[in-house]
């Protein structure tokens, strides 16, 4: 996906915590954790599960390197719910720590998309 707009503000998780970014914010470049990215461009919101990444902050700019990333509106609902049940199936029946990992990510994905 790309997207090239003037927002007025962008909200994404980060490995720490959740941050807002708003005209003139600080220069950063930041891990992007699995979560949304929450948009803010014309008085409305525009929500995206994105699957972690990389985000850079500089000169009133974001770019966002993302893993993977689907508009809320693109999702379908009832795939997303069986995708989380199957995730917390595979989750409890997985073996070994490498298993176990994976399982985990997959349920964080799923849980994004619902």
């Amino acid at each position: 996906m790309i997207w090239d707009y003037e927002v007025k503000e962008i909200i994404l998780s980060t490995n720490s915590r959740q941050i807002g970014v708003l005209p003139n914010h600080a220069p950063i470049a930041t891990a992007v954790d699995i979560g949304l990215l929450r948009i803010r461009r014309n008085g409305q919101w525009l929500t995206v599960a994105l699957m972690g990444g990389f985000a850079i902050i500089s000169n009133n700019e974001i770019t966002i390197l993302g893993n993977d990333a689907e508009i809320s509106t693109d999702i379908d609902p009832q795939e997303a719910k069986q995708t989380l049940e199957i995730a917390e199936a595979n989750l409890s029946r997985a073996e070994g720590k490498r298993q176990a990992i994976e399982s985990n990510l997959a349920l964080r994905r799923a849980r994004t998309r619902v």
